[in-house]
């Protein structure tokens, strides 16, 4: 086991950050800006939005696979996908459609959604790599590091189109700067990595086992894909619950705001958690508080505000744990079984991108299916569903996570 270090650890954050910089705006500022600009409906945006996830899911495992066949092309390569990325986001923001704001739309995310998946299975496999230079729980502290920064990162996306406006009210579109501030974060993250794509690099070793032959890494995958679930579930119904369940549509953002940072806050904790007892065992706790918070969210009533808030806080805090250790599992069961790091994270992002679609398509047509309607005042009825969804469901899929991870044997990390 090598000495513990620290070193290129907050290049990874920061390349982390930038990546979870790029993924936010998609869902929150996008859509009502291309309404805005546009006039394209919520509807065509929705649809267009699912259309290109389905096929930014599926092409996951091909990314993973070519990813892993690139060796001295690494830092080129990394290069040109995030000027990619950064020119797909100024399309959106910076400059009119030239052509069918629509289609304009769907062409843009396609870029997009591509690179950035390009990217984010690039550095997860290669974070199995750096883990093993570390030293003692290396998959551990290098997820608290990278998950860290992604948390910071959406934090930060959260509020910079608000400070960035006020900074220069004069400016006509205050997501082109954001745009430009995004490609100077990118230019920063791609430099401070461009060391990291090669070390450590294994070179034409023969794959030991086919990812998808081990037992444990199929229930690994299973468990990603009920663990992530829940979030996707919750993502979809959020704003819907804050305005029409708690009748307060203004705190959404703060409440949003809240449940980020008690993430990024508790992700430090949920590492040397793990440690000391383990992240197998302490992934299990966080879960189960994960189930406390959704389970008391089911009750709450209109104006229950600061009880909502503490749900926030707490599922925030349980997200900490699932996004710094679940991951560190997959990437040490990868590393005992194979080198194939980005087919194994490929699958990985495929698992967690299918729950989105999934949610999308489900959860939205059972709400309207009980007589849920927008802008309108809903029976107790709608909102009792608009409840069950929000809250019982994420409930009994994270029981389901929680059962199989327990009867899954694991090495520690």
């Amino acid at each position: 086991m090598p000495a513990t270090t620290y070193k290129g650890l907050p290049s990874y954050a920061l390349f982390s950050g930038m990546l979870a910089f790029v993924g936010l705006p998609i869902y929150i500022h996008a859509p009502k800006f291309f309404v805005d600009e546009y006039g394209v409906s919520l509807t065509a945006i929705g649809t267009a939005l699912l259309l290109v996830r389905l096929l930014d899911f599926v092409q996951d495992p091909a990314l993973g696979w070519f990813s892993d066949r690139l060796q001295k092309a690494k830092q080129l390569v990394v290069a040109g996908a995030g000027i990619v990325l950064a020119a797909a986001l100024y399309g959106l923001f910076g400059i009119n459609a030239p052509f069918n704001p629509l289609i304009w739309f769907v062409v843009c995310v396609a870029v997009l959604f591509t690179a950035f998946s390009f990217l984010t299975i690039m550095f997860y496999a290669q974070g199995i790599q750096k883990a093993d230079k570390i030293g003692e729980m290396g998959h551990v502290r290098l997820a608290a590091w990278r998950e860290t920064g992604a948390l910071i990162g959406v934090c930060a996306a959260c509020i910079a189109p608000l400070i960035l406006q006020n900074a220069f009210p004069s400016f006509g579109r205050p997501l082109a700067l954001f745009a430009i501030f995004f490609a100077v974060l990118t230019l920063i993250a791609v430099f401070a990595m461009k060391s990291e794509w090669t070390a450590g690099t294994k070179q034409n070793k023969e794959i030991r086992i086919p990812i998808l032959q081990d037992k444990i890494l199929r229930r690994l995958l299973l468990i990603a894909f009920l663990n992530a679930a829940p979030v996707a579930v919750t993502s979809s119904l959020f704003l819907f619950f804050v305005e029409y369940r708690l009748g307060a549509a203004d705190a959404a953002g703060p409440l949003l705001l809240a449940f980020f940072l008690s993430a990024a806050a508790s992700v430090p904790l949920w590492g040397m958690a793990a440690r000391k007892y383990g992240a197998k065992a302490v992934l299990l706790i966080g879960m189960a508080l994960s189930v406390i918070a959704f389970g008391f969210a089911l009750n709450l009533q209109s104006g229950q505000i600061m009880a909502f808030a503490a749900v926030c806080i707490a599922s925030g805090a349980a997200l900490g744990a699932d996004m710094t250790l679940l991951p560190a599992l997959f990437a040490r069961r990868v590393t005992a079984i194979s080198d194939a790091g980005g087919q194994a994270f490929g699958l990985w992002s495929f698992c967690s991108k299918a729950t989105l679609a999934i949610a999308a398509v489900t959860m939205l047509p059972a709400l309207e299916a009980s007589g849920f309607q927008v802008g309108q005042t809903n029976s107790q009825e709608a909102l009792h569903m608009l409840s069950i969804l929000y809250a019982l469901v994420p409930c009994i899929l994270k029981i389901l996570a929680f059962t199989c991870l327990f009867f899954t044997k694991l090495e520690e990390i």
